[in-house]
């Protein structure tokens, strides 16, 4: 065995023992150290960013000037990627710090599933915030999986419901999510009829002064209209297990040629999404997403939304812009993918369209009294379904809880 070798292999061993060390060692310290009421343990997507609900509750603590009352702990893959406002602490997902702050925190505020080793203290508020409204069958309403190779749909069912025993609280957007939620995750406890922290923005600061100081801290034109372009990802089309391709059949060459004018492209990626597409042919025209750009502020900004199967729908649906869906591949993605919840065709207040070509035509002819003459209704009865319950309140109503609340 050569020298680069050997020590390759003693540093899996060190770290496969520091591991599973450090979740003994957990183990041990539920049973002796309790949570604290005034400390938070906040992550979103698994610790790959600092975004969507629980960001969005953390800065309402930070606006109230409670940061002096709070400890906040912000959990990441890469902490030293990652920026955050404030005085929050940030730390390793896995690592011995962040198994402490698992165990001594009065309050998780997360939005996905949390590490199946970890089991909450019974004094610990337990916040589920989620990541959207569904529109795609999720948990145990799946039939089947394939998900990064995964086709095992029996032990993600199982792994669903052990993890959902812990949640405490689960926030909702409507009523037809809260339905679907008590479902498909075999949840129990409370639901939380509030709406989505991460649309308070776009209810409270939905003004020309505010979209102005988003588009300068982006550096975006203020001379062209802007199109948001947020696709989903494909269960199948991956690298590696959690990382998947930038999927999409867009001819980005035929909308630069077509739109460059009057419009300019921003795209942004799912968050499972890995890519590092070179943009710079159309360095005119299209706009990629730097990691840290929020999407709530993305939807502030932009004049059309143009997505597939994405409940970027349903956050966007608030502001009431014009909405387009590019679903080349809304067959086999329904049949052989994610079955819907709901029927596309007679919902979406909006175009569905399965080519470039066609939707540069839509996009061509859009003026927004068009639009509205012609989806309106459509448009009314998505906003009375799917955005229910926000009321731009949905922070506030949290720190409460974590506050005051039993």
């Amino acid at each position: 065995m050569d020298k680069k070798t050997l020590i390759k292999d003693l540093k899996f061993i060190i770290l496969t023992c520091a591991k599973y060390s450090a979740r003994a060692l957990y183990h041990i310290g539920t049973h002796v150290l309790s949570p604290k009421d005034n400390i938070i343990l906040f992550e979103s997507s698994n610790g790959r960013n600092y975004t969507g609900n629980p960001r969005y509750v953390y800065e309402e603590i930070l606006n109230q000037g409670l940061e002096n009352e709070l400890k906040c702990v912000w959990v990441f893959m890469h902490p030293e990627a990652q920026k955050i406002p404030g005085n929050g602490i940030k730390v390793k997902r896995s690592y011995f710090k962040f198994l402490y702050y698992a165990i001594v925190s009065g309050a998780w505020v997360f939005d996905s599933r949390h590490l199946y080793y970890l089991k909450k203290n019974k004094k610990t508020k337990y916040i589920q915030t989620w990541h959207g409204t569904p529109l795609k069958k999720l948990g145990l309403d799946m039939d089947y999986i394939d998900m990064s190779g995964n086709q095992d749909i029996e032990k993600y069912h199982d792994e669903f419901i052990k993890n959902s025993a812990d949640w405490q609280y689960l926030i909702s957007q409507n009523s037809y999510s809260s339905e679907i939620f008590k479902r498909a995750f075999a949840f129990n406890g409370e639901m939380l009829e509030i709406g989505y922290p991460r649309n308070d923005i776009l209810i409270n600061n939905n003004n020309a002064d505010y979209i102005d100081k988003i588009k300068s801290k982006f550096n975006l034109p203020k001379d062209k209209k802007l199109i948001l372009y947020a696709p989903t990802w494909r269960d199948n089309e991956y690298y590696q297990k959690g990382e998947y391709k930038f999927a999409t059949e867009m001819d980005f060459d035929a909308m630069k040629e077509a739109l460059s004018d009057e419009y300019a492209l921003i795209v942004k990626y799912h968050y499972l999404v890995k890519e590092n597409i070179d943009w710079k042919k159309y360095d005119d025209f299209v706009i990629e997403c730097d990691a840290e750009w929020d999407i709530q502020e993305l939807y502030l900004i932009s004049d059309v939304l143009i997505t597939d199967y994405s409940s970027v729908m349903f956050d966007y649906a608030i502001l009431r812009r014009p909405m387009m869906f590019f679903a080349y591949d809304l067959e086999h993605y329904k049949d052989s993918l994610r079955d819907f919840y709901f029927d596309m065709f007679e919902e979406v207040p909006g175009p569905i369209v399965k080519s470039t070509e066609k939707l540069i035509e839509e996009i061509k002819k859009l003026k927004v009294e068009d639009y509205e003459l012609k989806y309106g209704q459509k448009y009314d009865d998505f906003q009375n379904k799917y955005n229910e319950f926000d009321k731009g309140i949905a922070s506030k109503t949290i720190i409460e809880l974590i506050r005051n609340g039993n």
